[in-house]
C-alpha cells in the first residue's frame, strides 16, 4: 500500500527563523519552499525535510531525522563542529572523538536549537 510512495521527515520547531538559519546555514540544506512563514521544506538528497512551527517543538526524546552519509561522516562531523554544533556523547557506547563506533558502524547525534535529535551514520 504505502511501499510505492515516497515519504519525508517532519520536525517541529518553536522559532521558524532560527530553524531556517540552522537547517540552511549550519546543516547546508537547500531551502526548497516556504509556506505561509510557518512551514519550510528543505531538499536533503532524494528526499525532503519539512520543518514547521509548533508549540510541541523539542518534546520528542528520540531520533527525529537520520542521514546515511557513508564515508563522509568524519568530514561532515568536522565541518559541523567548526560551525558550533555540539555532539551528544553516550557513555555506554565506544567513541572516538565525537563519533560513536560499533564495529564498522560510525554514528553521531546532535540537536537542533529546539532539542530535536538529529543523527548521522556511515551506512
Amino acid at each position: 500500500m504505502l511501499g510505492n510512495h515516497s515519504s519525508s521527515a517532519i520536525v517541529a520547531v518553536s522559532d521558524i527563523d532560527r530553524a531556517r538559519t540552522f537547517y540552511r546555514d549550519t546543516l547546508g540544506l537547500e531551502l526548497e519552499s516556504e509556506f505561509m512563514g510557518h512551514v519550510l521544506t528543505f531538499r536533503t538528497g532524494r528526499t525532503k525535510l519539512n520543518v514547521y512551527r509548533s508549540d510541541a517543538a523539542g518534546t520528542n526524546r528520540a531520533n527525529a531525522v537520520v542521514w546515511g552519509v557513508g564515508d563522509d561522516v568524519e568530514a561532515i562531523v568536522a565541518t559541523l563542529k567548526a560551525k558550533g554544533v555540539v555532539f551528544e556523547h553516550y557513555p555506554e557506547m565506544d567513541r572516538t572523538g565525537d563519533i560513536h563506533v560499533s564495529g564498522e558502524m560510525k554514528t553521531v547525534w546532535f540537536k537542533d536549537p529546539d532539542g530535536n535529535i538529529l543523527h548521522l551514520n556511515n551506512m
